[in-house]
């Protein structure tokens, strides 16, 4: 087992200013009270130094409020010429403590290896919503990049008047400025000493053009990447405290169960253990997770059950408990006018079925309360959003309770919320200890939130030339992301409705695009087959954008769509726009008449986010959307019956093995002259479709549901 002490904690309220009772700094700036270095380029101080009462009475109120504005809240360049950067977004495996890194490094001509990230930690960086929607590539970076940018020019700026010289004999190269008549260079560590840099980021700053990249759009490997191989890394689950004490948690047998009876004197007379029940909440916690888990065990508790739906009944569940309002406007009257007016029309609906996250890392927080001061640590994708949790929790404000985020093994949208770090600080609170509570795989597979399930009913018809002419879309609790059709048609009704899901549900990888996807280019696809038409014409007929017309005919091209197939295969593909990324897969499967098993031996894949970054890490990044986008299309759901999850252990859930790979071919489309969108997502969202559509093609049959290849679903 790793150790690792966490740092000691800087109360905000010994170093607070206020003027008139309120605090001077806005909550998505307050950590910078004590940011603001003599002077400082930027900055964040270390928790020992003992300078940072000096230095806040040093700043005059304006400074203090022109700080939340500034370079100092982004970047801080050190004396010695490292450069820390901080951003709110966190490292969840898609590598952007690399990327984000790039960028800074571009933009300030500086080593990239000089550069630290400080991420996601509540008082040391900026307010940011969360590491979800594949929103840093596009925003965050193009955030830094100003920043960079602005401070490159400031020290251009100093150095020209340092040397009495026109500031177009100067250019930044490696950390330093130089003057190109004299020779002579200045460190940027040598520039920041006893500087303020308080100047607002320059939002018209010139940035450089992605075809004048030198360290951005290269694929330099991923930064701290050789602790994670080497297990030096530390995760949340790894971190100890002095006195530091290890919760259970006592959960109810299924949804819907309320707590009636606890009988814990057994567990009580156990050495070294405290019960905790607080309401219904109830939890033991002991020296040791083995003596914790004893425990636990010797709690005798008995339960009130009520009638939940069942896997087998879900999708008439959903459709009977959903929101239908507005369903006589004049979109959906056009529809249905159209619709029986055309000449070929075509009607089906498609079952997606629940899943799990599945993450290779369980939930895990470590909370310490120092009076009414929380520090938590936790494996999340919102440290900010934790907070806040913290905070309606507890009742005490935000600014007495600082969330870390350690570097997390994936999160897949998975883990948005804070409930072991709220589980973990109740438990200390009564306590009164350090706490570190880890979720067992039972425990994520049971009571984190799922991917959300949905019946989707898809209505829609084309002339006799093969133009759809009708569109009417409706997804039943699944979730509107995605679910606008990119193909024109002359009346289009598509609509999203809310609905009562028996089981817990939130964000998942893309959210519901890859199901409305599946079921949109399901459709599409049964529409050429049925105009006798080929899957790729058709498709191309209808499209409008050139984007995504280009990345279906490069992945077409790419697999070999024209060319003649073997026996007993099918060919199949998809395409889809989010998030400011076009993706088309092609799948080929193979199919055995005699015993009707599919395999899947091919996929191919193309993608268009713009500019690349990284090409060997957006390569990994949509190697992974492809492979966790398979396990979902052929094996992944989550049976559930009275309330009770039925397969909670990667023995009784599939996910792809190795002897499940296909052949995969990914093709990256590079458009330098397109801002970079976030990749992290919309790689996903063809691969079930393009299945499915193959094996049609090779067996006649349409699936019209996720998983695919599970039978007696």
């Amino acid at each position: 087992m790793k150790d690792q002490e966490p740092n000691d904690i800087l109360y905000p309220e010994q170093y607070e200013l206020y003027e008139n009772g309120q605090s001077l700094i806005k909550p998505h700036t307050r950590r910078r009270f004590f940011t603001l270095l003599g002077g400082g380029v930027a900055a964040a101080f270390t928790f020992s130094d003992v300078l940072s009462r000096e230095v806040l009475s040093s700043l005059d109120l304006q400074e203090l409020r022109e700080a939340e504005d500034s370079i100092a809240a982004w970047l801080h360049v050190h004396e010695d010429g490292k450069v820390t950067v901080y951003t709110g977004k966190v490292e969840v495996g898609q590598n952007i403590r690399t990327s984000l890194a790039q960028a800074v490094a571009e933009e300030l001509e500086c080593d990239v290896h000089s550069i630290e990230m400080i991420m996601g930690d509540t008082f040391l960086t900026p307010y940011d919503r969360g590491t979800f929607g594949s929103r840093t590539t596009p925003y965050m970076a193009p955030q830094l990049r100003k920043a960079a940018a602005s401070l490159r020019v400031y020290f251009e700026q100093s150095a020209a008047k340092q040397w009495k010289t026109d500031v177009k004999n100067v250019k930044a190269q490696k950390g330093s400025i130089l003057n190109t008549r004299s020779g002579r260079s200045v460190s940027y560590g040598r520039l920041s000493e006893g500087r303020k840099l308080l100047h607002p980021v320059n939002e018209e700053v010139s940035l450089k053009s992605a075809s004048d990249w030198k360290v951005a759009g290269s694929s330099i490997p991923k930064i701290n990447g050789e602790d994670f191989v080497t297990g030096r890394h530390i995760y949340t689950s790894d971190m100890t405290l002095p006195d530091m004490l290890h919760g259970k948690l006592l959960r109810p047998p299924a949804y819907g169960a309320r707590l009636v009876n606890l009988d814990a004197r057994r567990a009580e007379a156990m050495s070294g253990v405290q019960v905790h029940r607080i309401g219904d909440f109830v939890g033991v916690t002991a020296a040791d997770i083995s003596t914790a888990e004893s425990a636990l065990f010797a709690l005798r508790a008995e339960w009130e059950f009520t009638q939940q739906p069942s896997r087998s009944e879900i999708f008439q569940h959903l459709k009977k408990h959903a929101s239908v309002s507005g369903e006589e406007d004049a979109s959906k009257k056009a529809a249905e006018t159209m619709f029986q007016q055309s000449a070929n029309k075509l009607e089906q609906s498609f079952e997606i079925h629940y899943i799990a996250h599945a993450p290779l890392e369980p939930r895990a927080a470590l909370a310490q309360w120092d009076g009414d001061i929380l520090n938590v640590w936790t494996g999340t994708q919102r440290p900010f959003g934790v907070q806040e949790e913290l905070e309606r929790e507890f009742n005490i404000s935000k600014e007495k309770i600082r969330v870390r985020m350690p570097d997390t093994g994936s999160g897949y949208g998975g883990k948005h919320t804070g409930d072991a770090a709220i589980e973990a600080a109740r438990l200390a609170k009564s306590a009164g200890k350090p706490v570190k509570l880890v979720w067992t795989r039972e425990e994520e597979f049971t009571w984190a939130y799922f991917r959300p399930a949905g019946l989707i009913e898809v209505r829609s018809s084309t002339d006799t030339t093969g133009h759809l002419q009708s569109w009417e879309f409706h997804n039943y609790n699944s979730g509107g992301a995605g679910i606008r059709s990119m193909y024109r048609s002359k009346a289009d009704h598509t609509r999203f409705h809310s609905s009562n899901s028996p089981l817990r549900q939130g964000s998942y990888r893309a959210l519901a695009t890859p199901a409305n996807t599946f079921a949109r280019e399901s459709q599409i696809n049964d529409h050429a087959i049925l105009l006798k038409e080929d899957p790729l014409s058709f498709r191309l007929k209808n499209l409008e954008d050139p984007r995504l017309k280009h990345v279906l005919q490069v992945a077409a091209d790419t697999f070999g769509w024209k060319s003649s197939k073997k026996e007993n295969t099918g060919y199949g593909l998809a395409c889809c726009f989010d998030k400011g990324g076009y993706m088309a897969t092609c799948a080929e499967v193979q199919y055995n008449a005699e015993n009707k098993e599919v395999k899947v031996i091919k996929l191919v894949g193309a993608f268009d986010c713009g500019t690349i970054v990284n090409p060997k890490h957006l390569e990994s990044q949509i190697m992974g959307c492809m492979l966790q986008g398979l396990g979902f299309s052929l094996y992944e759901y989550i049976d559930f019956r009275d309330g009770k999850i039925l397969n909670p252990s990667f023995s009784h859930y599939k996910i792809p093995r190795f002897q499940d790979m296909p052949d995969i071919k990914i093709v990256m489309v590079d458009r330098k002259d397109e801002p970079a969108a976030g990749a992290g997502e919309t790689p996903i969202t063809c691969v079930a479709p393009a299945i499915r559509n193959a094996i049609f093609d090779a067996t006649k049959e349409k699936i019209n549901r996720l998983p695919m290849l599970v039978k007696g679903l």
